[in-house]
């Protein structure tokens, strides 16, 4: 397994010294929030932008692992908002792919932008298989892939489990659309067990190392990394786990990092 680190853990829009530290720490790979970086992740990013963060990435030692927190500037996005919205959406994760690709990076981890409310289980269903179907034609050609985020029920109502998302991935059959894990949601969704890993192993790509409120790694007590990292291991998963902890502290955010980068050294490895 390699080791990598969300950017939301780094102090916003400016993190090139941090990037050296993290790198310095046995990190190998930075999971981008492109908000972090960018005040205005869409019409006024180019390319010159990702080049240069790219290079100020690998220039640390680091790689671009992939995308998270797609939409957090763009609140206003996501399925289930009627056809305008659909459409914009669609423009949007196609550049942000693009914005993968440029960067190095291989996985788009989609979390927010899916709640269906009032909207009947079954027909949420068919508008998501039907946008996912066209989003993942048009990207086979840039290697990347999207991942639906298993969350728990506070944080979405569509698409909760790492089974539900295994289950619209095989409908799709697309390698443009995998699997990815969630160490916190497995707990919420009671989903830690060996049988949930077996069953999506083909499909895994990429497995979230967090803690409930984002919090340093072993805050909570709650999340057994330990037995998580035995069962990646358990079926030979091989990418990337990810610390994805929020920034706690302003004035020296990785004094907190550092923590959560020991556990998991000591629980992945």
């Amino acid at each position: 397994m390699k080791f990598s680190i969300s950017n939301i853990a780094l102090t916003a829009f400016d993190h090139a010294r941090e990037l050296s530290e993290v790198s310095d720490a046995g990190i190998q790979g930075i999971e981008v929030a492109p908000s972090r970086k960018w005040h205005d992740t869409w019409h006024d990013l180019n390319a010159n932008d990702v080049t240069l963060y790219r290079q100020e990435i690998e220039s640390s030692g680091l790689s671009v692992v992939g995308l998270h927190s797609l939409f957090f500037d763009h609140p206003d996005l996501g399925l289930f908002k009627g056809s305008e919205t659909t459409k914009e959406s669609m423009l949007f994760l196609l550049h942000l792919s693009k914005v993968c690709r440029d960067l190095g990076g291989k996985t788009l981890i989609y979390g927010g932008g899916r709640r269906r409310d009032k909207m009947p289980h079954a027909d949420a269903y068919n508008e998501a298989v039907d946008f996912f179907v066209e989003l993942c034609s048009r990207i086979e050609d840039h290697g990347t892939c999207f991942c639906f985020e298993p969350l728990g029920p506070k944080d979405t109502d569509f698409i909760n489990t790492a089974l539900e998302s295994l289950g619209i991935v095989k409908d799709i059959s697309s390698p443009a659309l995998r699997v990815q894990l969630d160490a916190k949601a497995l707990y919420e969704n009671n989903e830690a067990t060996l049988e949930t890993f077996q069953a999506v192993a083909d499909e895994l790509v990429h497995f979230h190392a967090n803690e409930p409120g984002l919090n340093p790694l072993g805050h909570s007590g709650v999340i057994d990394h330990c037995l998580l990292g035995q069962m990646l291991r358990d079926v030979n998963y091989d990418g990337y786990v990810s610390i994805e902890q929020r920034m706690l502290n302003d004035t020296n955010p990785l004094a907190d990092v550092k923590v959560s980068i020991a556990v998991l050294r000591e629980n992945y490895a």
